[in-house]
Protein backbone atom coordinates (compact mmCIF):
# COMPACT_ATOMS: atom_id res chain seq x y z
CA UNK A 1 0.00 0.00 0.00
CA UNK A 2 2.73 2.42 0.98
CA UNK A 3 4.77 1.55 -2.07
CA UNK A 4 1.79 2.05 -4.31
CA UNK A 5 1.16 5.51 -2.84
CA UNK A 6 4.83 6.37 -3.22
CA UNK A 7 4.67 5.28 -6.81
CA UNK A 8 1.54 7.38 -7.38
CA UNK A 9 3.02 10.58 -5.94
CA UNK A 10 6.58 10.13 -7.24
CA UNK A 11 7.99 12.43 -9.94
CA UNK A 12 7.64 11.27 -13.53
CA UNK A 13 10.61 9.94 -15.46
CA UNK A 14 12.42 12.92 -17.02
CA UNK A 15 13.68 10.93 -19.93
CA UNK A 16 10.12 9.96 -20.75
CA UNK A 17 9.07 13.61 -20.74
CA UNK A 18 11.97 14.63 -22.97
CA UNK A 19 11.02 11.99 -25.52
CA UNK A 20 7.29 12.83 -25.44
CA UNK A 21 5.98 14.96 -28.35
CA UNK A 22 5.06 18.60 -27.54
CA UNK A 23 1.42 19.36 -28.13
CA UNK A 24 0.56 22.46 -30.26
CA UNK A 25 -1.76 23.51 -27.45
CA UNK A 26 1.22 23.68 -25.09
CA UNK A 27 3.14 25.78 -27.61
CA UNK A 28 0.24 28.21 -28.01
CA UNK A 29 -0.15 28.46 -24.24
CA UNK A 30 3.56 29.15 -23.72
CA UNK A 31 3.53 31.77 -26.47
CA UNK A 32 0.45 33.44 -24.97
CA UNK A 33 2.09 33.58 -21.54
CA UNK A 34 5.27 35.05 -23.03
CA UNK A 35 3.31 37.64 -25.02
CA UNK A 36 1.26 38.60 -21.99
CA UNK A 37 4.43 39.05 -19.91
CA UNK A 38 6.06 41.26 -22.56
CA UNK A 39 2.92 43.39 -22.95
CA UNK A 40 2.51 43.71 -19.20
CA UNK A 41 6.00 45.07 -18.66
CA UNK A 42 5.87 47.27 -21.75
CA UNK A 43 2.59 48.83 -20.62
CA UNK A 44 4.07 49.59 -17.22
CA UNK A 45 5.63 52.67 -18.80
CA UNK A 46 8.25 54.43 -16.73
CA UNK A 47 8.89 57.08 -19.37
CA UNK A 48 7.90 60.74 -18.97
CA UNK A 49 6.58 62.24 -22.19
CA UNK A 50 6.22 65.90 -23.00
CA UNK A 51 2.92 65.89 -24.87
CA UNK A 52 2.95 69.62 -25.69
CA UNK A 53 3.57 73.06 -24.21
CA UNK A 54 2.32 76.60 -24.71
CA UNK A 55 4.02 79.96 -24.09
CA UNK A 56 2.17 83.18 -23.33
CA UNK A 57 2.13 85.71 -26.16
CA UNK A 58 1.36 89.19 -24.76
CA UNK A 59 -0.74 91.52 -26.91
CA UNK A 60 1.09 94.34 -28.67
CA UNK A 61 -0.67 96.80 -26.39
CA UNK A 62 1.63 95.64 -23.56
CA UNK A 63 4.86 96.37 -25.43
CA UNK A 64 7.37 98.37 -23.41
CA UNK A 65 9.81 100.19 -25.70
CA UNK A 66 13.04 101.24 -24.03
CA UNK A 67 12.22 104.93 -24.57
CA UNK A 68 8.82 104.38 -22.94
CA UNK A 69 10.46 102.54 -20.06
CA UNK A 70 12.95 105.35 -19.43
CA UNK A 71 10.25 108.01 -19.66
CA UNK A 72 8.13 106.08 -17.19
CA UNK A 73 11.02 105.93 -14.72
CA UNK A 74 11.58 109.67 -14.99
CA UNK A 75 7.97 110.73 -14.40
CA UNK A 76 7.52 108.29 -11.52
CA UNK A 77 9.74 110.50 -9.28
CA UNK A 78 10.94 107.36 -7.52
CA UNK A 79 14.62 107.58 -8.55
CA UNK A 80 17.44 110.09 -8.34
CA UNK A 81 19.41 111.11 -11.43
CA UNK A 82 22.21 108.60 -10.86
CA UNK A 83 19.75 105.71 -10.58
CA UNK A 84 17.90 106.86 -13.71
CA UNK A 85 21.12 107.07 -15.71
CA UNK A 86 22.21 103.64 -14.51
CA UNK A 87 18.91 102.00 -15.52
CA UNK A 88 19.02 103.73 -18.89
CA UNK A 89 22.53 102.42 -19.51
CA UNK A 90 21.60 98.88 -18.49
CA UNK A 91 18.49 99.01 -20.72
CA UNK A 92 20.55 100.02 -23.74
CA UNK A 93 23.05 97.21 -23.15
CA UNK A 94 20.60 94.51 -22.07
CA UNK A 95 19.95 92.98 -25.46
CA UNK A 96 16.19 93.42 -24.89
CA UNK A 97 14.22 95.01 -27.72
CA UNK A 98 11.16 97.23 -27.84
CA UNK A 99 9.05 94.10 -28.39
CA UNK A 100 9.29 92.91 -24.78
CA UNK A 101 6.15 93.41 -22.71
CA UNK A 102 5.16 94.38 -19.19
CA UNK A 103 1.74 94.19 -17.48
CA UNK A 104 -0.48 97.27 -17.43
CA UNK A 105 0.00 97.51 -13.68
CA UNK A 106 3.70 98.26 -14.19
CA UNK A 107 3.03 100.75 -16.98
CA UNK A 108 0.62 102.74 -14.84
CA UNK A 109 1.75 105.98 -13.17
CA UNK A 110 2.38 105.33 -10.36
CA UNK A 111 2.81 101.54 -10.78
CA UNK A 112 0.23 99.38 -9.04
CA UNK A 113 1.99 96.64 -7.06
CA UNK A 114 -1.02 95.65 -4.95
CA UNK A 115 -2.08 92.08 -4.23
CA UNK A 116 -5.08 92.48 -6.53
CA UNK A 117 -2.91 93.72 -9.40
CA UNK A 118 -0.47 90.85 -8.87
CA UNK A 119 -3.30 88.32 -9.01
CA UNK A 120 -4.52 89.91 -12.23
CA UNK A 121 -1.12 89.36 -13.86
CA UNK A 122 -1.09 85.71 -12.74
CA UNK A 123 -4.59 85.20 -14.12
CA UNK A 124 -3.81 86.90 -17.42
CA UNK A 125 -0.74 84.76 -18.09
CA UNK A 126 -1.61 81.36 -16.63
CA UNK A 127 -5.32 81.30 -17.45
CA UNK A 128 -4.40 82.05 -21.07
CA UNK A 129 -1.71 79.37 -21.48
CA UNK A 130 -3.69 76.68 -19.65
CA UNK A 131 -6.79 77.36 -21.73
CA UNK A 132 -4.77 77.32 -24.96
CA UNK A 133 -3.04 74.04 -24.10
CA UNK A 134 -6.15 72.18 -22.94
CA UNK A 135 -8.23 73.46 -25.85
CA UNK A 136 -5.57 72.56 -28.41
CA UNK A 137 -5.65 68.90 -27.39
CA UNK A 138 -9.31 68.80 -26.32
CA UNK A 139 -8.35 67.76 -22.81
CA UNK A 140 -10.99 67.71 -20.08
CA UNK A 141 -9.60 69.58 -17.03
CA UNK A 142 -10.85 66.75 -14.83
CA UNK A 143 -8.43 64.35 -16.55
CA UNK A 144 -5.43 66.22 -15.08
CA UNK A 145 -4.01 64.18 -12.20
CA UNK A 146 -1.04 66.34 -11.11
CA UNK A 147 -0.66 70.14 -11.08
CA UNK A 148 2.63 71.91 -10.30
CA UNK A 149 3.19 75.67 -10.50
CA UNK A 150 6.22 77.83 -9.83
CA UNK A 151 6.41 81.57 -9.23
CA UNK A 152 9.40 82.63 -7.21
CA UNK A 153 8.57 86.02 -5.68
CA UNK A 154 4.78 85.97 -5.46
CA UNK A 155 3.11 83.42 -3.19
CA UNK A 156 -0.57 84.31 -2.58
CA UNK A 157 -3.15 82.60 -0.41
CA UNK A 158 -4.99 80.66 -1.79
CA UNK A 159 -2.08 79.37 -3.85
CA UNK A 160 -1.54 79.76 -7.57
CA UNK A 161 -2.48 76.13 -8.22
CA UNK A 162 -5.71 76.72 -6.31
CA UNK A 163 -6.46 79.68 -8.59
CA UNK A 164 -6.08 77.35 -11.58
CA UNK A 165 -8.16 74.59 -9.97
CA UNK A 166 -10.95 77.08 -9.20
CA UNK A 167 -10.91 78.56 -12.71
CA UNK A 168 -10.92 75.31 -14.70
CA UNK A 169 -12.74 72.98 -12.30
CA UNK A 170 -10.07 70.33 -11.72
CA UNK A 171 -10.89 67.24 -9.66
CA UNK A 172 -10.97 67.41 -5.87
CA UNK A 173 -8.34 64.64 -5.57
CA UNK A 174 -5.78 66.28 -7.83
CA UNK A 175 -2.18 66.32 -6.52
CA UNK A 176 -1.25 70.01 -6.55
CA UNK A 177 1.93 71.81 -5.45
CA UNK A 178 2.88 75.51 -5.65
CA UNK A 179 6.60 76.25 -5.57
CA UNK A 180 7.97 79.64 -4.51
CA UNK A 181 11.39 81.15 -3.85
CA UNK A 182 13.11 78.80 -6.30
CA UNK A 183 14.38 81.47 -8.71
CA UNK A 184 14.74 81.33 -12.47
CA UNK A 185 15.66 77.62 -12.42
CA UNK A 186 12.26 76.69 -11.00
CA UNK A 187 10.96 75.58 -14.40
CA UNK A 188 13.26 72.55 -14.41
CA UNK A 189 12.61 71.98 -10.69
CA UNK A 190 8.89 71.78 -11.44
CA UNK A 191 9.55 69.26 -14.19
CA UNK A 192 11.66 67.27 -11.71
CA UNK A 193 8.87 67.25 -9.14
CA UNK A 194 6.27 66.27 -11.74
CA UNK A 195 8.55 63.49 -12.96
CA UNK A 196 8.89 62.09 -9.43
CA UNK A 197 5.12 62.23 -8.91
CA UNK A 198 4.55 60.45 -12.23
CA UNK A 199 6.84 57.66 -11.04
CA UNK A 200 4.50 57.04 -8.13
CA UNK A 201 1.16 57.68 -9.84
CA UNK A 202 0.88 55.50 -12.93
CA UNK A 203 -1.22 56.28 -15.99
CA UNK A 204 -1.40 60.00 -15.12
CA UNK A 205 -1.31 63.45 -16.73
CA UNK A 206 0.71 66.27 -15.14
CA UNK A 207 0.34 69.97 -15.89
CA UNK A 208 3.32 72.21 -15.07
CA UNK A 209 3.02 76.02 -14.99
CA UNK A 210 6.05 78.34 -14.97
CA UNK A 211 6.15 82.12 -14.66
CA UNK A 212 7.36 85.06 -12.60
CA UNK A 213 5.12 87.91 -11.45
CA UNK A 214 6.59 91.27 -12.44
CA UNK A 215 3.88 93.40 -10.83
CA UNK A 216 4.79 93.15 -7.11
CA UNK A 217 8.56 93.15 -7.52
CA UNK A 218 9.61 96.60 -8.65
CA UNK A 219 12.46 98.24 -6.73
CA UNK A 220 12.35 101.95 -5.88
CA UNK A 221 15.70 102.43 -4.16
CA UNK A 222 19.13 103.48 -5.40
CA UNK A 223 21.29 100.37 -4.87
CA UNK A 224 22.65 99.47 -8.32
CA UNK A 225 22.75 95.72 -7.76
CA UNK A 226 18.99 95.84 -7.13
CA UNK A 227 18.11 98.20 -9.97
CA UNK A 228 19.16 95.65 -12.61
CA UNK A 229 16.09 93.48 -12.00
CA UNK A 230 13.85 96.47 -12.84
CA UNK A 231 15.33 96.49 -16.33
CA UNK A 232 15.71 92.86 -17.44
CA UNK A 233 12.53 91.11 -16.27
CA UNK A 234 9.45 91.03 -18.48
CA UNK A 235 6.03 89.40 -18.68
CA UNK A 236 5.74 85.74 -19.71
CA UNK A 237 4.80 82.22 -18.74
CA UNK A 238 4.40 78.66 -19.99
CA UNK A 239 2.20 75.59 -19.53
CA UNK A 240 3.69 72.12 -20.07
CA UNK A 241 1.72 68.88 -20.31
CA UNK A 242 3.55 65.72 -19.20
CA UNK A 243 2.34 62.13 -19.25
CA UNK A 244 3.42 58.61 -18.34
CA UNK A 245 0.50 57.01 -20.18
CA UNK A 246 1.48 54.54 -22.87
CA UNK A 247 -1.22 55.84 -25.25
CA UNK A 248 0.30 59.35 -25.20
CA UNK A 249 3.61 58.17 -26.66
CA UNK A 250 2.32 58.43 -30.22
CA UNK A 251 1.25 62.08 -29.92
CA UNK A 252 3.97 63.34 -27.55
CA UNK A 253 6.67 65.68 -28.83
CA UNK A 254 9.53 64.72 -26.54
CA UNK A 255 10.68 62.13 -24.04
CA UNK A 256 12.55 63.14 -20.89
CA UNK A 257 15.90 61.34 -20.85
CA UNK A 258 17.89 62.99 -18.07
CA UNK A 259 17.39 65.59 -15.36
CA UNK A 260 20.28 66.73 -13.19
CA UNK A 261 19.98 69.25 -10.34
CA UNK A 262 22.86 71.08 -8.66
CA UNK A 263 22.41 73.17 -5.51
CA UNK A 264 25.28 75.33 -4.19
CA UNK A 265 23.41 76.79 -1.22
CA UNK A 266 26.01 75.59 1.30
CA UNK A 267 28.50 78.06 -0.18
CA UNK A 268 28.04 81.64 1.13
CA UNK A 269 29.12 83.33 -2.09
CA UNK A 270 26.63 81.26 -4.08
CA UNK A 271 23.88 81.80 -1.53
CA UNK A 272 24.30 85.59 -1.61
CA UNK A 273 24.74 85.92 -5.39
CA UNK A 274 20.99 86.40 -5.98
CA UNK A 275 19.04 87.39 -2.89
CA UNK A 276 15.91 89.36 -2.05
CA UNK A 277 16.56 91.78 0.80
CA UNK A 278 15.97 95.38 1.94
CA UNK A 279 18.49 98.09 1.14
CA UNK A 280 19.75 100.66 3.66
CA UNK A 281 16.53 102.63 3.34
CA UNK A 282 14.26 99.62 3.77
CA UNK A 283 13.32 99.25 0.08
CA UNK A 284 13.03 95.57 -0.82
CA UNK A 285 14.62 94.31 -4.01
CA UNK A 286 16.52 91.43 -5.59
CA UNK A 287 20.27 91.96 -5.42
CA UNK A 288 22.49 90.50 -8.17
CA UNK A 289 26.10 90.33 -7.01
CA UNK A 290 29.21 90.92 -9.12
CA UNK A 291 30.22 87.32 -8.45
CA UNK A 292 27.14 85.99 -10.26
CA UNK A 293 28.94 84.88 -13.43
CA UNK A 294 31.67 83.14 -11.43
CA UNK A 295 29.08 81.40 -9.26
CA UNK A 296 27.06 80.32 -12.31
CA UNK A 297 30.17 78.93 -14.03
CA UNK A 298 31.10 76.92 -10.94
CA UNK A 299 27.57 75.52 -10.55
CA UNK A 300 27.45 74.64 -14.24
CA UNK A 301 30.79 72.83 -14.00
CA UNK A 302 29.51 70.63 -11.16
CA UNK A 303 26.23 70.02 -12.97
CA UNK A 304 28.09 68.97 -16.12
CA UNK A 305 30.33 66.61 -14.15
CA UNK A 306 27.17 64.72 -13.17
CA UNK A 307 25.43 64.93 -16.54
CA UNK A 308 28.48 64.17 -18.69
CA UNK A 309 28.90 60.47 -17.80
CA UNK A 310 25.23 59.88 -18.63
CA UNK A 311 25.32 61.36 -22.12
CA UNK A 312 28.87 61.69 -23.46
CA UNK A 313 30.47 58.98 -25.62
CA UNK A 314 33.37 57.09 -24.02
CA UNK A 315 35.88 58.85 -26.27
CA UNK A 316 34.94 62.27 -24.88
CA UNK A 317 34.90 60.96 -21.32
CA UNK A 318 38.37 59.49 -21.80
CA UNK A 319 39.80 62.76 -23.15
CA UNK A 320 38.32 64.68 -20.25
CA UNK A 321 39.51 62.19 -17.63
CA UNK A 322 43.01 62.04 -19.09
CA UNK A 323 43.29 65.84 -19.08
CA UNK A 324 42.32 65.93 -15.39
CA UNK A 325 44.89 63.27 -14.50
CA UNK A 326 47.56 64.97 -16.57
CA UNK A 327 46.87 68.30 -14.90
CA UNK A 328 47.24 66.80 -11.44
CA UNK A 329 50.43 64.91 -12.24
CA UNK A 330 52.26 67.46 -14.36
CA UNK A 331 52.11 71.11 -13.36
CA UNK A 332 53.09 72.36 -16.79
CA UNK A 333 51.72 75.62 -18.15
CA UNK A 334 50.69 74.17 -21.51
CA UNK A 335 48.79 71.40 -19.73
CA UNK A 336 46.94 73.65 -17.34
CA UNK A 337 43.55 73.66 -19.08
CA UNK A 338 41.19 70.74 -18.61
CA UNK A 339 39.71 69.33 -21.82
CA UNK A 340 36.16 70.56 -22.49
CA UNK A 341 34.04 67.72 -23.93
CA UNK A 342 32.36 68.34 -27.27
CA UNK A 343 28.72 68.32 -26.26
CA UNK A 344 27.66 68.97 -29.85
CA UNK A 345 28.36 65.30 -30.47
CA UNK A 346 25.43 64.58 -28.15
CA UNK A 347 23.06 67.52 -28.38
CA UNK A 348 21.65 69.11 -31.51
CA UNK A 349 20.09 72.08 -29.72
CA UNK A 350 20.89 74.16 -26.63
CA UNK A 351 18.38 76.19 -24.59
CA UNK A 352 20.35 78.42 -22.21
CA UNK A 353 18.39 80.43 -19.66
CA UNK A 354 17.89 83.90 -21.11
CA UNK A 355 18.95 85.65 -17.91
CA UNK A 356 21.06 88.21 -19.75
CA UNK A 357 23.61 88.60 -22.52
CA UNK A 358 26.50 87.92 -20.16
CA UNK A 359 24.98 84.65 -18.90
CA UNK A 360 24.40 83.33 -22.42
CA UNK A 361 27.91 84.33 -23.53
CA UNK A 362 29.50 82.77 -20.44
CA UNK A 363 27.80 79.41 -21.04
CA UNK A 364 28.83 79.45 -24.70
CA UNK A 365 32.42 80.15 -23.71
CA UNK A 366 32.51 77.49 -21.01
CA UNK A 367 31.05 74.81 -23.29
CA UNK A 368 33.01 75.94 -26.38
CA UNK A 369 29.80 76.53 -28.31
CA UNK A 370 29.35 78.61 -31.44
CA UNK A 371 27.24 81.75 -31.57
CA UNK A 372 24.51 79.97 -33.55
CA UNK A 373 24.14 77.47 -30.70
CA UNK A 374 22.89 80.30 -28.47
CA UNK A 375 20.63 81.81 -31.12
CA UNK A 376 17.37 80.69 -29.52
CA UNK A 377 18.46 82.13 -26.16
CA UNK A 378 19.55 85.48 -27.59
CA UNK A 379 16.41 85.87 -29.67
CA UNK A 380 14.22 85.01 -26.68
CA UNK A 381 15.99 87.63 -24.56
CA UNK A 382 15.67 90.12 -27.41
CA UNK A 383 11.96 89.70 -28.04
CA UNK A 384 10.53 88.66 -24.67
CA UNK A 385 13.18 89.78 -22.15
CA UNK A 386 14.06 87.68 -19.10
CA UNK A 387 10.84 85.79 -18.35
CA UNK A 388 12.56 83.85 -15.55
CA UNK A 389 11.64 80.16 -15.31
CA UNK A 390 9.64 80.14 -18.55
CA UNK A 391 12.48 81.40 -20.78
CA UNK A 392 13.63 77.87 -21.67
CA UNK A 393 10.22 77.12 -23.18
CA UNK A 394 10.23 80.27 -25.30
CA UNK A 395 13.58 79.10 -26.63
CA UNK A 396 12.24 75.65 -27.51
CA UNK A 397 9.27 77.40 -29.14
CA UNK A 398 11.72 79.37 -31.26
CA UNK A 399 13.55 76.23 -32.40
CA UNK A 400 10.26 74.56 -33.32
CA UNK A 401 8.96 77.59 -35.21
CA UNK A 402 12.22 77.70 -37.17
CA UNK A 403 11.77 74.04 -38.10
CA UNK A 404 15.11 73.14 -36.56
CA UNK A 405 13.99 70.32 -34.28
CA UNK A 406 13.85 66.97 -36.06
CA UNK A 407 12.79 63.55 -34.85
CA UNK A 408 15.67 61.97 -32.95
CA UNK A 409 17.30 65.29 -31.98
CA UNK A 410 18.28 65.83 -28.36
CA UNK A 411 17.77 69.18 -26.65
CA UNK A 412 19.70 70.36 -23.59
CA UNK A 413 17.92 72.88 -21.36
CA UNK A 414 20.24 74.71 -18.96
CA UNK A 415 18.67 76.74 -16.14
CA UNK A 416 20.18 78.95 -13.45
CA UNK A 417 18.55 80.36 -10.35
CA UNK A 418 18.98 81.83 -6.90
CA UNK A 419 20.36 79.55 -4.24
CA UNK A 420 22.56 79.17 -6.32
CA UNK A 421 21.20 76.43 -8.58
CA UNK A 422 22.12 75.00 -11.97
CA UNK A 423 19.72 72.46 -13.48
CA UNK A 424 19.78 70.47 -16.70
CA UNK A 425 17.04 68.65 -18.58
CA UNK A 426 17.65 66.51 -21.65
CA UNK A 427 14.76 65.87 -24.04
CA UNK A 428 14.67 63.62 -27.09
CA UNK A 429 12.31 64.55 -29.91
CA UNK A 430 10.17 61.48 -30.68
CA UNK A 431 7.78 62.96 -33.26
CA UNK A 432 7.92 64.77 -36.56
CA UNK A 433 7.21 68.40 -35.65
CA UNK A 434 5.37 70.72 -38.01
CA UNK A 435 6.87 74.24 -37.87
CA UNK A 436 3.60 75.63 -39.23
CA UNK A 437 1.77 74.80 -35.99
CA UNK A 438 1.25 78.14 -34.32
CA UNK A 439 3.10 79.08 -31.16
CA UNK A 440 4.34 82.25 -29.44
CA UNK A 441 6.85 82.90 -32.27
CA UNK A 442 4.75 82.14 -35.32
CA UNK A 443 3.60 85.70 -36.00
CA UNK A 444 7.15 87.06 -36.46
CA UNK A 445 9.48 84.09 -36.82
CA UNK A 446 10.31 85.16 -40.39
CA UNK A 447 11.97 88.29 -38.97
CA UNK A 448 14.46 86.29 -36.88
CA UNK A 449 17.31 85.96 -36.18
CA UNK A 450 18.20 89.65 -35.95
CA UNK A 451 21.57 91.28 -35.45
CA UNK A 452 21.85 92.58 -31.92
CA UNK A 453 24.36 95.45 -31.74
CA UNK A 454 26.94 95.34 -28.99
CA UNK A 455 26.52 98.61 -27.12
CA UNK A 456 29.67 99.57 -25.23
Amino acid sequence: MVSSLFTYFSLPNLSTIAEAPISPIHLYAAFAILLFTVMYYSLRCKCVYLVDFTCYLPPDSLRTPVSHFIEHLEISNAFNRESLDFQRKVSERSGISDEACAPTTIQAVPPDSSLTASREEIEEVLFTVVNDLLSKHNINPKSIDILVSNCSLFCPTPSITTMIINKFGFRSNIKSVSLSGMGCSAGILSISLAKDLLKVHKNSLALVLSMEAVTPNGYNGSTKSMLISNVIFRMGGAAILLSNRHQDKQKAKYKLQHLVRTHMGSDDQSYLSVIQQPDEDGNVGVSLSRALLHVAANALRINISQLGPRVLPYSEQFLYGWSVIRRKIWAMAEQKDVYVPNFKKVFKHFCIHAGGKAIIQAVEDNLRLQKEDGEASRMTLYRFGNTSSSSLWYELCYLEAKGKVRKGDRVWQIAFGSGFKANSAVWKCISKLDPKVRNAWSDRIHLYPVDIPDVL
